[in-house]
């Protein structure tokens, strides 16, 4: 297998909606942030997996939502993959099995937030929208 040269911005265009990465093995619980971000105005991307994102060639994206536990991979390793291939963007992990080592972890790695499972709705959104405007700012 050969090595993509994977281009991922952690900023899209100011005239588009912003896209949010949500990689979440349960699909019910996937389907359920993909519905409830796309009707709060985000373009979203789901993923099953790590490796289905880390696939991908060209990935331009606001912010990441990844859970902890993803089978063959955690959420830990995939952006530590995704910080290596130069995405920079703020990144969110959340898991049910909540603990201080590993909120500890996902701060290290690099997360800016840490939501436990289950979460409320608004958690998320208001997680994310702070997320984008604090990395909007930083860029600019």
């Amino acid at each position: 297998m050969g090595t993509h040269d994977m281009t991922i911005q952690s900023s899209p265009p100011a005239e588009h909606k912003p896209r949010i990465l949500v990689v979440e093995d349960d699909d019910s619980m996937r389907r359920s942030m993909q519905l409830f971000l796309r009707g709060r105005g985000f373009d979203v991307l789901t993923y099953a997996s790590a490796g289905q994102l880390l696939r991908e060639v060209n990935v331009e994206a606001a912010c990441l939502v990844a859970d902890y536990r993803l089978g063959e991979q955690n959420g830990i390793s995939l952006l530590g993959a995704l910080r290596a291939r130069g995405w920079m963007g703020p990144a969110i992990l959340t898991t049910g099995f909540p603990s201080e080592e590993l909120r500890s972890s996902a701060r290290t790695a690099g997360f800016d937030l840490f939501l436990e499972k289950p979460f409320q709705d608004h958690a998320l959104i208001n997680g994310i929208n702070q997320l984008i405007r604090a990395n909007f700012r930083e860029v600019v």
